[in-house]
């Protein structure tokens, strides 16, 4: 079982920067492959962004590929996602999500999701 805890979300103004945290419970942290979803207000959850289990490998939505990057600390059982250029149509609540024994995070295929952090961009 693994539990996963999302924070740093807020209020930020266009063009300017967060960075999520997501913070794993339990010590096999480094065999699961983690990825941030986010889902606006009547819209379905889409991908952001991926790792793998090692770091070495990165996947980008494209509408924030260049603005985001997503990284990891197997020490710290974390990984943050870093999001800079924002803009309000990054608005949403962001998830942070876990797939055993994978180099990829897919909605339908994660094994784990936290709660979500809400992140606001004013225009």
């Amino acid at each position: 079982q693994v539990q996963l805890v999302e924070s740093g979300g807020g209020l930020v103004q266009a063009g300017g920067s967060l960075r999520l945290s997501c913070a794993a419970s339990g010590r096999t942290f480094s065999s699961y492959a983690m990825g941030w979803f986010r889902q606006a207000p009547g819209k379905e959850r889409e991908f952001v962004a991926a790792i793998s289990t090692s770091g070495s490998i990165t996947y980008y939505a494209d509408s924030v590929k260049g603005r985001f990057s997503i990284s990891r600390d197997n020490a710290k059982n974390s990984v943050y996602l870093q999001m800079n250029s924002l803009k309000p149509e990054d608005t949403a609540v962001y998830y942070c999500a876990a797939t055993y024994n994978s180099n990829y995070v897919s909605r339908a295929g994660a094994d784990y999701w936290g709660q979500g952090t809400q992140v606001t961009v004013s225009s």
